[in-house]
């Protein structure tokens, strides 16, 4: 297929042949799939079209603020990426985590080893690192650590003096998997219903609490009350899915600081946070890194160019022998992809520039968007690259019409879900429309994407929910 300049049309047929080659994909939507399609895409554009309507084959710019569900931090097609595909795929071989690998050694020594870009916060010394397929498998394994880590392999029983430490304390409105152990973290019926959970039976069965976010006084409460029954806790330090959620300064720290005093396992969730926030680790303040257990990092660990994730925990946790092989942990090719990336992250200093300019987006967005169409918008959130706009009640039952009118001004989004109602008498939290473009995004592109969502949004105005 022939893709045409912008502003130029597909034949019928191609339109038709998209539609049905889209068909032959199972979706996952209900229905609910974009009338959309990608031809081609560099940096920040990317060339679709509509599959319905009118405009059906008319070739759109569209710039993206979304970066593939925030993994692809470089855009699409970056030089810096062919380069490491075609270099690792010219050396690495593809041996598996049973032998060492040259380009693996590089990578974790130049993350962990002395002078480190990662060791003040993971020192080799005492942590280790293993790579799984996708942020759900990493989550999987960590759960995995952190139940294995309170058993005696040896006697087959609880760990003697932690026989009543069942409980993990995960927060309502939170993300961290669709696979089957994870089910068991969300607090949301439509996504468990119906399938297996893990056992809730002693003495080895799991039980979950769910607290509202970032709300410290009910932390602090919760810790009296329970802290001789946790085992672990699982924290996003920014919220996602539950609209980015920003916990008040100082909560995450205190968090930590009441796990180590009730011994209590940290895990932080950092697979959509990682390198957005304007720092590497959303786990980190004005005081440095804080401290945890067990990190798992993905989604933009990838580059967008490679499917991945990285469980980074303490050397004292670890499962039983072949428990968590995994046929790509860090295979050679991966590890040539993410040190390159990484190195380019570093050396064009996109991480320390997505503070500002996520302080900039935001007040641009607030300004242009927020302050214009108050009764779509409720604020706008977020940290770095990583930001969100709620809405109110009468936008959010229109989130299909304003994507799709948001992609027809030149500009892809995403929405996220919401908290939903949450306990405690808080406030409903509507969904929330994700703006997390990749870093290459510089101060022009994201004036440029502000000005091209106000369009959309202005058109979804004038055209009604």
């Amino acid at each position: 297929m022939k893709v045409p300049a912008v502003g130029e049309r597909l034949s019928a047929q191609d339109v038709e042949r998209l539609r049905a080659g889209m068909a032959l994909q199972m979706d996952h939507y209900a229905g609910g799939r974009l009338p959309f399609s990608c031809l081609q895409a560099r940096g920040l554009v990317q060339h679709m079209v509509p599959l319905e309507g009118p405009d059906a084959g008319l070739v759109l710019e569209v710039m993206d603020a979304s970066g593939g569900y925030a993994s692809a931090c470089l855009g699409a097609g970056h030089p810096r990426m062919q380069q490491a595909l075609r270099d690792g795929l010219e050396s690495t071989g593809y041996v598996t985590d049973e032998l060492g690998s040259l380009a693996r050694v590089q990578l974790l020594e130049e993350l962990f080893g002395p002078g480190g870009l990662w060791a003040d916060r993971f020192p080799g010394d005492q942590y280790h690192a293993s790579g799984r397929n996708s942020g759900s498998e990493g989550l999987e394994l960590a759960l995995r650590l952190v139940l294995e880590t309170g058993f005696d392999r040896r006697r087959l029983s609880p760990k003697a003096g932690r026989e009543g430490r069942r409980t993990i304390l995960a927060f309502e409105g939170a993300w961290h998997g669709w696979t089957g152990g994870l089910l068991s973290l969300l607090n949301r019926r439509h996504y468990r219903i119906g399938l297996p959970q893990p056992s809730t039976e002693a003495p080895y069965g799991l039980d979950v609490s769910f607290l509202p976010y970032a709300e410290p006084e009910i932390l602090e409460r919760f810790f009296a009350e329970n802290g001789s029954k946790l085992s672990a806790v699982f924290v996003e330090p920014v919220q996602g899915d539950g609209g980015i959620i920003v916990p008040p300064p100082g909560y995450l720290r205190r968090l930590a600081a009441l796990c180590r005093e009730h011994d209590v396992l940290l895990v932080a969730d950092e697979v959509l946070t990682f390198a957005k926030t304007g720092q590497f680790f959303g786990m980190t303040d004005e005081q440095g890194p804080i401290p945890t257990d067990i990190t798992v990092i993905g989604k933009s660990l990838g580059m967008g160019v490679v499917s991945t994730s990285m469980v980074i925990a303490r050397r004292e946790l670890s499962v039983r022998s072949s428990g968590a092989v995994s046929t790509s942990d860090l295979r050679p090719l991966t590890s040539a992809v993410l040190r390159s990336g990484l190195k380019f992250l570093v050396e064009e200093r996109l991480i320390e520039r997505a503070g500002p300019l996520g302080e900039e987006l935001r007040g641009r967005l607030k300004q242009d968007v927020v302050d214009v169409f108050p009764e779509l918008f409720r604020e706008v959130r977020g940290l770095g690259y990583m930001n969100g706009i709620e809405l109110t009640d009468k936008s959010a039952g229109g989130l299909a019409k304003m994507r799709n009118r948001l992609i027809e001004s030149g500009v892809f989004v995403e929405f996220m879900a919401g908290a939903g109602k949450r306990s405690h008498g808080l406030r409903y939290t509507f969904p929330a429309m994700r703006i997390a473009p990749p870093l290459i995004a510089g101060s022009d592109d994201l004036r440029e994407l502000v000005t091209r969502i106000q369009k959309g949004v202005r058109k979804f105005a004038e055209g009604g929910a």
